[in-house]
């Protein structure tokens, strides 16, 4: 994939962006509609960066997801709705411009595989994880879902995203898929993004998924 030297951020609280996922968005910024239009007469590519928690000032997380759009609707107050489709993890480097809109120069952060046999034992163990914490009642953390959607269709959906899980056979799809769409937490979403390591992002979701289910039961044990 040939990328730009340089390529404009649209920095957000508590958003990730993982490979593959769908992010709806709307844009109503004057600085990012600018990023918008130049991305759409070039490339179609921008980065999602996480806002850095508790920053004075706009300061994006290191690691990025970089995104294509995949479809964009203008409208005639100038703001538009588009989709941004996840296509891999970027480590930002040098700022080029801040403004009218942020730019970054950005490295390819690839994943790297470890050894099968303790790939397959984390994902095992995610895996698990994930039927835990669907048994406590899951309102999917999707992009674009309603907050005050019906309990029961969030589980069909979410007992609809396990299914799949199983039929899915590389294990970096699975991790991504779990983490963008399960975890809760902005941070632990990060946290799992950053991790270049296919074991180790394994590792580290599944000590996430842990986390938030002993939580949900503290919560529950002191009703």
């Amino acid at each position: 994939m040939d990328l730009p030297d340089q390529i404009g951020v649209m920095i957000l609280p508590g958003i990730t962006l993982f490979p593959q996922a769908m992010l709806p968005l709307y844009i109503f910024e004057p600085r990012y509609r600018k990023m918008l239009q130049a991305a759409l007469e070039t490339h179609r590519f921008f980065c999602v960066a996480m806002r850095r928690p508790g920053s004075a000032r706009e300061v994006p997380e290191p690691v990025a997801g970089l995104g294509l759009i995949r479809a964009s609707v203008g409208h005639s107050d100038g703001t538009s709705h588009i989709v941004l489709q996840g296509l891999a993890r970027v480590r930002l480097g040098r700022a080029t411009r801040y403004k009218p809109y942020r730019t970054h120069e950005i490295q390819p952060l690839p994943t790297t595989r470890g050894q099968g046999a303790a790939v397959e034992k984390r994902l095992a163990k995610v895996k698990e994880l994930v039927a835990q914490r669907l048994e406590l009642g899951l309102t999917l953390a999707l992009p674009g879902m309603p907050k005050s959607a019906n309990t029961k269709e969030a589980l069909v959906k979410a007992r609809e995203v396990l299914r799949y899980l199983d039929s899915l056979s590389d294990p970096e799809q699975v991790a991504d898929m779990v983490a963008c769409s399960m975890l809760q937490d902005a941070m632990h979403r990060q946290v799992v993004l950053e991790t270049a390591d296919l074991e180790l992002r394994l590792r580290q979701l599944a000590n996430c998924l842990g986390r938030e289910i002993e939580d949900l039961n503290s919560g529950e044990a002191q009703i």
